[in-house]
């Protein structure tokens, strides 16, 4: 059996409602959204969006994926974000020719609603987050044209569990008339040892079952959506990988692609609660003979530090929390860093830090240093 069904229950425990072999529907890739135009009216832009519309910038007109907080004077009332962004046009606003109005193309994702109550003149305040770096300000706009507008709602994508045993929790529902719960209940993905590797959270609105293609007493059973955020379909041969175990050789993601690096990322990171206490002091060694980007930074690096298949964060913010302590290793120790060339150079272009200049890597770097770590690069 590869996966679990488990629901929380009243008190906070987890409950068991049943098992299966498999799960068609559990890699899918996300249809790409419409690109639309908008009009971010009366902008007073800062931070990288400001830097856009500089004639003589060395920026160019990306603004990577772009945050929209709707508010009224004391608090936010609703997020939106704007995928991939990029500045097509902008000029003087007509009414304050101070500020100006920025047309941009972007894909548009609806945030929730935090309010019940329509505000008749909300407030705009603008964020973005180009590939590799932080959110950052960006600014603020009185208006944003076409943003509330309606938009199809794509319609979901089932996801079928084949060769269910059923605990009585989910017996119950199967019984009823209508074979269907608006309940949710997580499928748990275990690997060949019973180890959990992955949680998922789906919706238990059954449209049928059915006695099982794999024979007996088993069941099939179609979910009507299998949930947002499933893993894309690149990330099958990763799982495969981890479903004989955590593995127990280094640079095994090695060939993967970028994507494919940042789907093994994911899967190291189920298990941190198990490396047990944080140690200090000794040598570490990072084989930087594969890190071509920063996914196979962190993969190694959680490598060096957590042995294989280990986790030392997947970007950099979660990169930051591990040195805070909690994750098995913590400062000081030392770093010996092998072929760290190869990392310098492929990260050359990913400037993370504007202001010091710092690529991806040098940022890397003097985080280690600052919270005490000794880094030797070979």
């Amino acid at each position: 059996m590869k996966y679990l069904l488990v629901r929380e229950d009243e008190d906070g425990h987890d409950e068991f409602w049943g098992r299966c072999a498999g799960v068609e529907g559990m890699f899918v890739d996300k249809v790409p959204r419409p690109r639309e135009v908008l009009t971010l009216r009366g902008c007073d832009p800062e931070g990288v969006l400001r830097t856009a519309l500089t004639p003589d910038g060395q920026s160019t007109a990306l603004l990577g994926d772009v945050c929209v907080e709707v508010r009224d004077e004391e608090q936010p009332l609703q997020w939106w974000s704007l995928l991939d962004c990029v500045v097509i046009a902008h000029r003087p606003n007509r009414e304050d020719p101070a500020l100006v109005d920025v047309v941009v193309g972007a894909c548009v994702e609806e945030g929730d609603d935090w309010s019940s109550t329509q505000q008749t003149a909300p407030r705009f305040k603008l964020f973005a987050s180009l590939p590799g770096r932080p959110l950052g300000p960006a600014g603020q706009c009185r208006a944003v044209d076409g943003l509330f507008v309606t938009r199809d709602v794509p319609a979901p994508t089932p996801l079928t569990l084949i060769g269910c045993e059923p605990a009585e929790p989910l017996l119950a529902v199967l019984r009823r008339p209508r074979k269907w719960d608006r309940d949710w209940v997580g499928l748990w993905a275990v690997d060949r040892t019973g180890r959990v590797m992955y949680r998922h959270v789906v919706s238990l609105r059954i449209e049928t079952a059915v006695p099982s293609v794999l024979g007996g007493a088993l069941v099939d059973i179609e979910l009507t959506d299998g949930g947002d955020d499933r893993p894309p379909q690149l990330a099958r041969p990763v799982w495969e990988t981890w479903w004989r175990g955590v593995p127990a050789t280094r640079n095994q993601w090695a060939p993967l692609s970028t994507e494919a690096r940042s789907e093994w990322l994911d899967l190291t990171a189920v298990g941190i609660s198990g490396q047990g206490p944080d140690r200090s002091g000794g040598v570490h060694f990072l084989d930087g003979t594969n890190v071509t980007d920063a996914p196979g930074l962190h993969c190694a690096m959680g490598e060096a530090l957590a042995g294989p298949g280990g986790y030392y964060g997947r970007e950099w913010n979660a990169f930051k929390d591990c040195l805070h302590g909690g994750f098995g290793v913590t400062a000081p120790f030392t770093l010996v860093w092998h072929d760290a060339d190869i990392a310098r150079q492929a990260l050359a272009q990913d400037i993370w830090d504007a202001e010091k200049g710092l690529t991806y890597f040098e940022e890397i770097v003097e985080t280690l240093e600052r919270f005490g770590v000794t880094v030797v690069l070979r």
